[in-house]
């Protein structure tokens, strides 16, 4: 985990979406440089998008997180310090 400054405020943003979700145990897997869950032939992408987004985050002294259910969608938060 990266380390959080208690003394900053931070924003909180909250994304969900009703996609076809993934299990718990890839919640670290999927920020990953092409680390895809499915083939190319069953949804299309390159695996990168997550894994840039993570990077945006962490550059920015924040923290991002996701949560899902197989079939439900994903939820990701996303926080980032106050400058």
């Amino acid at each position: 985990m990266p380390v959080t400054y208690p003394e900053k405020i931070y924003y909180h943003l909250t994304i969900s979406d009703n996609g076809i979700g993934f299990a718990d145990e890839y919640k670290e897997r999927i920020f990953e440089v092409f680390q895809r869950l499915n083939t190319e032939s069953e949804f299309s992408g390159t695996g990168i998008g997550l894994a840039i987004l993570k990077k945006i985050v962490e550059n920015h002294k924040g923290v991002i997180t996701a949560h899902s259910e197989k079939g439900n969608g994903a939820t990701f938060e996303i926080y980032l310090p106050e400058l």
